[in-house]
């Protein structure tokens, strides 16, 4: 079993809905509808293109999946991401847009926000106890020859080579889109998403993931409020 610590927008928040149909599953409910065809994309091209999205549900990733340390519980990481959260404010990103990283397309902030990179970079530090270090099979997993040296040293360090500096907060909706389709799945993303983009996103709480096992879907374990108003909401 492995946990990740992502965000995610509230389950009944018009992004979070939308990122469902577009993905075609619920990563707290679980439930699989299938994708729908969008502009000049076809139900099953946007099916393949969404697959690995799909498994690990709609969200922006602070702390990387990991296997708990040896001696941690699921219980003694529930409480810790409370007390965590609670002692957080919430806050607004005043605009998100589609960008295309690394050949992928994903909703990223339309500016700089150095409270969301600040919120990710005590994420990695806070939970770091509650990491189990990686194996040679998951590091290999990373293609670390790929890596530069900063995202070398992060991936050995903190167990993800994208954290601090290198950090990039994004809620990916594609895998790798080849040149010659991008323009036709940004116009299809563009189509499906554009209502949504002119809204702020609320940064008001912080979910904890769990993969039950090897490859299985990624689901929603707890939601945990900032600002310690109200009560977690387990999934």
């Amino acid at each position: 079993m492995r946990y990740a610590i992502y965000y995610t927008p509230e389950r009944d928040d018009p992004l979070t809905k939308a990122a469902e149909r577009w993905l075609g599953r619920s990563a707290f409910g679980g439930q699989e509808t299938g994708p729908n065809a969008v502009g000049s994309l076809s139900a099953a091209e946007i099916a393949f293109h969404t697959a690995a999205p799909r498994r690990y549900g709609f969200h922006a990733t602070l702390k990387a999946p990991f296997r708990l340390a040896e001696g941690r519980s699921e219980a003694e990481l529930v409480a810790a991401l409370d007390r965590f959260a609670a002692e957080r404010e919430p806050f607004l990103v005043k605009r998100i847009r589609l960008a295309r990283l690394d050949d992928f397309f994903a909703l990223v902030p339309a500016e700089p926000s150095p409270e969301l990179d600040r919120l990710a970079a005590d994420v990695v530090t806070a939970f770091e106890p509650f990491r189990a270090p990686l194996s040679a099979e998951e590091i290999e997993r990373r293609n670390p020859d790929s890596l530069s040296p900063a995202q070398l040293k992060n991936l050995h360090k903190w167990g993800y080579p994208f954290v601090f500096e290198e950090f990039r907060f994004h809620m990916t909706l594609t895998g790798r889109v080849p040149a010659d389709e991008a323009g036709r799945m940004e116009a299809a993303i563009t189509s499906f998403f554009e209502p949504l983009l002119q809204e702020p996103l609320k940064v008001s709480s912080l979910a904890l993931f769990v993969e039950p096992e090897p490859g299985a879907p990624f689901h929603v374990r707890s939601i945990h409020a900032t600002g310690g108003r109200r009560e977690r909401k387990t999934a």
